[in-house]
């Protein structure tokens, strides 16, 4: 049995896949965070505080402790002073924002881990696309820019329309296609007036302008263990939101060509190689464009959006259940076993723009549906957000109102099911403007 020091997580799916993989495995774990309501103010999947739901997912732990873990300079001293107490195995974070210093924490005490330097590379969108140059993965013609006429004068080079992102942002956080000067410009500001994340850790106040890339988008589900990185498989994604990149639903495995599958999984392959990950699982973003697999970015931690669950189902690997042992230092067992399943997708519920009150804002009321939709044979699971939340048009993955997760036993159809039974749901809001009684 090992014991596991968890350095914060998200409050999504993930904060109950990592407790259930390390628990499944017959280790424990310690928690370790800067903020503990942060976690108690919110039950996973959205559900309402005191509702008929799985206990929290941190009443699991065998400790809990309350630290800075913002304080990149301490935190790895802190963690060795808990060591000497309560002895670790491993170090693992589920939340990107805390990975270069869980890697950090992890070389410090001796335990397994990737590269710190390379998980920063990793991590930072910048330091990825300068790696993956050098190395000759492909990716986009892109740029570093510190100020709005340097984002102007790239986006003029690189030629419209191109892509403006955050370098340390996630789950699609200010990413957006612009089309003109006054975009760019608008779309630079906008980064730079957001000067924290949501852990509170200062941000780099510059923005990558990139090339925008045409063609399907897919992600390459990996696992690398004493430098051999194995492919578990392929997701396939939709994307919505425009100008946002929001993703809306993902398939596994992909519904694309085979001979696409294992060219955006070599060209994974190869960027997680070049960035120097080892004892790692990855999600690597590929897009398929008419010119061959261009990275979109190297994530040094599993697929969020449930993705994880979507290959369970389908191939019987639990990529969590791996990410706890190669942070334990264990061989991942990623032999693939029956299920039953021949692909499984999941469909994201996000708000309808047209469906709002005239301010672009409203108050949930219910997600009329729900019935229909949750009797039917071919749903795995579905979650929705509980009246009461404030909802705007979404501009990241960080504003679902919900998912469902179908599967099928007989072919690739899982996805045509879990956009139909989406379609089925609807979001009904109330004008926050407007005062009852």
């Amino acid at each position: 049995m090992g014991h596991l020091l968890v350095v914060e997580s998200w409050v999504g799916a993930m904060s109950r896949l990592l407790p259930r993989a390390i628990h499944e495995g017959g280790h424990e774990f310690t928690f370790l965070t800067r903020d503990l309501h942060h976690y108690l103010r919110s039950t996973p999947n959205g559900a309402r505080p005191g509702s008929d739901v799985a206990p929290h997912p941190l009443l699991a732990a065998r400790n809990i402790v309350t630290a800075e873990t913002n304080d990149t300079a301490e935190l790895p001293s802190l963690a060795e002073r808990l060591h000497e107490v309560f002895g670790f195995d491993g170090v693992v974070s589920a939340c990107d924002y805390y990975l270069p210093g869980t890697a950090r924490i992890a070389a410090r005490l001796g335990l397994p881990a990737p590269d710190p330097v390379a998980v920063e590379a990793a991590c930072r969108k910048d330091l990825t696309r300068v790696r993956l140059a050098e190395a000759g993965v492909p990716g986009p013609r892109f740029a570093l820019c510190r100020d709005r006429e340097q984002t102007r004068t790239a986006a003029r080079e690189i030629g419209y329309p191109v892509v403006v992102k955050p370098v340390d942002l996630c789950a699609g956080m200010l990413v957006r296609k612009v089309h003109d000067d006054a975009e760019a410009a608008h779309a630079h500001r906008a980064s730079v007036d957001f000067p924290v994340n949501a852990r509170g850790q200062e941000r780099v106040p510059v923005v990558l302008v990139e090339e925008f890339l045409t063609g399907p988008e897919v992600s390459v589900e990996t696992v690398t263990f004493d430098g051999h990185t194995h492919v578990v498989g392929v997701t396939d994604k939709s994307l919505g939101g425009a100008p946002w990149f929001v993703e809306t639903g993902h398939m596994f495995p992909a519904a694309v060509d085979p001979d696409l599958a294992r060219a955006a999984a070599d060209t994974a392959v190869r960027a997680v190689e070049a960035l120097g990950l080892d004892h790692v699982v990855a999600h690597t973003e590929i897009k398929l464009t008419p010119d061959g697999p261009r990275v979109v970015e190297v994530n040094p931690r599993p697929a969020g959006n449930r993705i994880t669950e979507l290959v369970r189902h389908v191939t019987g690997v639990d990529l969590v259940a791996a990410c706890v042992d190669v942070a334990l230092g264990r061989r991942p067992d990623l032999a693939e076993r029956p299920t039953g399943m021949r692909s499984a997708a999941i469909g994201l519920l996000l708000p309808n723009e047209q469906d709002l009150p005239a301010g672009g804002e409203g108050t949930l009321v219910g997600i009329d549906g729900a019935d229909a939709v949750r009797h039917r044979p071919d749903v795995v699971e579905l979650t929705l957000t509980e009246p009461g939340r404030a909802v705007r048009a979404a501009t990241s993955n960080n504003d679902y109102l919900g998912h469902v997760m179908t599967a099928d036993t007989e072919g690739g159809a899982a996805r045509e099911s879990a956009e139909w039974l989406l379609s089925r749901l609807r979001p009904r809001y109330a004008d926050p403007t407007v005062v009852s009684g």
